[in-house]
């Protein structure tokens, strides 16, 4: 890290504000949502929005044709219209908004300018283009994790000083007939700070249009600018600092100096000071009265969209039943992942099983841990990415003592150098061509068999090294294993189990009344050909599939030490309780139970009856999901083979839905939810505040569960309404980059960031609609206010309106706290006269 003491203070707080405004971007192997509009979380939703037109040239809303359409079928009523202007407290009536809407959309925000947009202008050539494919091909070489051959000389330098060295090499630029890069490189500042510095002063950007042009600069490579917040992210979590993204924002300004003075002519100044000025404030250039009408009918039109779906789920929730408990003691109690598509199989299940118990809590279920493979040298965190893990566990073989378990990883270890070793040859400058037309034609089986689903196009990344013997006897060990050295220190030690059973089972609200199978089922897709397949898993396990996270949380209340230590604690768990472990193949809708050879032959009927439960609400789900699918109608043989067909297609772009359509989370008891379909859009966490001791769970839910349900659900919306920056384009032309950083959309541009179109959208219509999340909790509002206030990324998430909070009272009756920390009971949308 470089000291910058010497740098002006106000600008070094301007670096770090616009570095600030960045989210993170997690890596392939973990790709967690991420609320792309984070570093805008200190704005009100509706000042981000302008502040993202004004930088970005796109807002938070959608094009007004969407909204006519919605107007058009009812989607949004008159009355949804009336409670939007009421509600931003528009001098409007419902006919103004209404004409306003059917004008056509006005034309699109002009971002603001960089140097090499006007430079483009000026010359016709597509210098933007030009330095985000310099700096992005540098950034995949800098950040390389293993895909490339060779390696670059300069990756033990900062990011600033390697693109120095780098660029001094490049002929690129003369190419395209920029002279003078390597003499101008050297009027450069050592230090990053200094160059940002130094670019300001040489492209003379006024003071008030400073901190929009660092942001700009920053969103003009926004994916890898995502990669270096990520790695600041990963920094401070562990206590420390990483500089790299200012590093990356000196590259960019630095690219715009450097073209300013190669390139420099008066018109090239002229417009630039025009743009630099007009930014700033410094030209008369007042709103007009269409642009002021514009902006406002689009940010009415989205809240009365927002408003249309809070309308019905009010209603649903209102109107529902609220189911008595049941006296006698249920046969099994499930508990799911909160994730949105286990709604729709958790109300399947409940169908199938009306005797049964089912609850919601996060799938990491209350373990705080990192999970480290077999052999592996590095560990995946299994656990919300808002905390660190508290402890390691390891994989071990079953049935295997050390020496055997030592021996297995040499194994895996030799096979994967020999796969690194055979792939190295193939893609060899030496051979790639003479091998292909040597050996091209013995492949000929291999791709027919993956073009017809037998065969997976490559194994899967938990399973290299291994045959099939081996990987079916993996699986977390709550103990800790000298055979790796790494684990010598792992597992939970018996002095916390206790503590840590107590933490799980208090916020799964699981303290009495436990059933004779008590189920943790995780959740995990099954796709091929996928470079976002862990999209597709466990939000709440860091973007792994949950299945570690449920056989180690059960692993822990199973064990003897444990259930001792609890019932010292006053939680008493009967004799006859077993706890079972399953994942949820969110693809397929099938459930695999875990380590059920080694419970007691007493519970060998209540596990063939679970079987057939989970089977039945699996053909339930897969019915109901197959309407989306685009095969509503056929028959069940059809469907099944049609849902199986897409984990094994490696041409299959929309495997699943994921959480697509996401719009609610809801902490409450199920009696509140169990009559209500709410369609797979809801976040269900399970929640029974009296018996919440000093509001701990409540916190806990606000700021973990609600957090992730939040970037999921701006995660979507980002995608949606601006796919070109915070989405990730078409799915079939993405390729991986820098071994699992992310993917570049064809063979070069920007990092891509968020969901791909064929996720957002089935070719007719969008699967997501885009709306901020509508959290419905269960508890006093004081409490409520507690947490907002005690939590400043809760609160920023509620006052500045980034999701809307629902308090359901103890009657069912709905209160919304409103912007000026006010709680309102919530009537309903009285309809507007024509």
């Amino acid at each position: 890290m470089i000291a910058i003491t010497d740098i002006d203070k106000e600008l070094k707080a301007r670096i770090d504000k616009a570095c600030g405004r960045i989210a993170p971007l997690w890596p392939l192997k973990s790709f967690v949502a991420v609320n792309p509009y984070f570093g805008l979380a200190d704005q009100p939703f509706w000042q981000a929005d302008v502040t993202l037109k004004r930088v970005a040239g796109q807002g938070l809303t959608m094009p007004r044709a969407f909204y006519r359409k919605c107007l058009e079928s009812g989607r949004i009523t008159r009355a949804d219209l009336a409670a939007a202007l009421r509600e931003s407290g528009s001098t409007w009536d419902v006919a103004t908004l209404e004409e306003a809407a059917a004008r056509p959309s006005p034309p699109p925000s002009v971002p603001l300018a960089l140097v090499t947009d006007i430079l483009g202008e000026l010359d016709r050539q597509e210098w933007p283009g030009f330095v985000l494919e310099r700096i992005s091909q540098y950034c995949a070489a800098y950040f390389d994790e293993g895909q490339a051959l060779w390696a670059m000389p300069w990756r033990e330098q900062d990011l600033y000083a390697g693109w120095r060295a780098f660029t001094r090499l490049d002929r690129n630029p003369r190419t395209v007939g920029l002279r003078g890069m390597r003499e101008a490189l050297d009027d450069l500042p050592d230090q990053p700070a200094r160059a940002i510095a130094w670019a300001l002063r040489q492209l003379a950007v006024p003071e008030a249009a400073v901190d929009d042009y660092l942001h700009a600069a920053l969103l003009s490579v926004g994916g890898w600018a995502g990669w270096a917040r990520y790695k600041r992210w990963q920094a401070e979590l562990a206590g420390g600092q990483d500089d790299t993204l200012r590093d990356l924002l000196a590259v960019r300004v630095c690219w715009d100096a450097l073209l300013y003075k190669l390139r420099f002519s008066e018109r090239l100044k002229a417009r630039w000071y025009q743009a630099m000025i007009a930014d700033a404030g410094v030209a008369a250039k007042a709103e007009t009265q269409p642009q002021i009408a514009a902006k406002e009918t689009d940010a009415l039109l989205q809240t009365a969209f927002e408003i249309a779906y809070q309308r019905e789920l009010i209603a649903t929730l209102v109107t529902a039943p609220k189911v008595p408990a049941p006296k006698e003691r249920p046969p099994v109690h499930a508990v799911f992942c909160i994730d949105v598509r286990s709604e729709i199989f958790r109300r399947a299940f409940e169908t199938v099983a009306p005797k049964a118990r089912t609850g919601g809590f996060a799938g990491f279920f209350g373990v705080l841990m990192e999970y480290l493979p077999l052999g592996a040298s590095a560990a995946k965190g299994h656990l919300p990415i808002l905390f660190n893990p508290s402890y390691r566990i390891c994989e071990h073989v079953a049935g295997a003592d050390p020496e055997q378990t030592r021996a297995l990883i040499a194994k895996r270890h030799g096979r994967l150098r020999a796969a690194d070793a055979w792939k190295t040859f193939k893609t060899s400058a030496s051979s790639c061509f003479t091998f292909v037309e040597a050996a091209g034609l013995l492949y000929a089986p291999k791709m027919f068999g993956d073009s017809m689903g037998w065969t997976r196009t490559v194994s899967h990344p938990d399973a290299k090294g291994l045959d099939d013997g081996a990987r079916g006897r993996l699986g977390p060990r709550l103990v800790s294993d000298h055979a790796q050295g790494d684990c010598a220190a792992g597992g939970i030690p018996a002095a916390d189990r206790p503590a840590a059973a107590e933490f799980a089972l208090r916020n799964m609200g699981m303290i009495r009344d436990f059933a004779r199978l008590v189920v943790l089922v995780g959740h995990g897709s099954t796709t091929v050909n996928n470079p976002q397949a862990t999209a597709l898993d466990c939000g709440a396990c860091a973007g792994q599939t949950g299945e570690a996270s449920a056989r180690i949380a059960v692993a822990l209340l199973n064990d003897a030490v444990t259930r001792q230590g609890l019932a010292e604690k006053g939680i008493h768990i009967p004799d006859d309780t077993v706890f079972v472990a399953g994942l949820h193949d969110t693809t397929t809708d099938e459930v695999t139970l875990f380590d059920t050879a080694t419970l007691p032959s007493s519970h060998a009927d209540d596990l063939r009856q679970l079987r057939e439960w989970f089977k039945a609400a699996g053909q339930v789900t897969r019915m109901e999901r197959s309407a989306f699918l685009g095969i509503g109608g056929l028959p069940e043989a059809r469907v099944d083979a049609d849902i199986k067909r897409r984990t094994r297609d490696w041409a299959e772009v929309r495997p699943e839905w994921a959480l697509a359509n996401n719009a609610a989370f809801i902490a409450a008891p199920r009696a509140r939810t169990a009559h209500c379909d709410l369609g797979g859009r809801a976040f269900l966490h399970d929640y029974t505040w009296r018996n919440d001791v000093d509001f701990k769970t409540l916190t806990l839910i606000m700021s973990a569960p609600m957090v992730v349900g939040n970037w999921i659900n701006m995660q979507y919306y980002g995608s949606v309404v601006d796919n070109v920056r915070f989405g990730s384009g078409n799915k079939v032309l993405h390729n991986v980059v820098g071994g699992s950083i992310g993917v570049l959309e064809g063979n070069g541009g920007d990092l891509r960031v968020g969901l791909a179109m064929q996720s957002l959208h089935d070719g007719h219509r969008w699967m997501h609609e885009p709306m901020r999340l509508n959290v419905f909790i269960e508890a006093p509002q004081a409490a409520m206010d507690d947490v907002i206030a005690g939590n400043p990324l809760v609160r920023q998430l509620v006052e500045n309106a980034w999701l809307h909070l629902f308090q359901i009272d103890d009657e069912g009756r709905i209160h919304r706290r409103g912007l000026d920390r006010q709680w309102r009971a919530v009537t309903a949308i009285a309809a507007v006269p024509a």
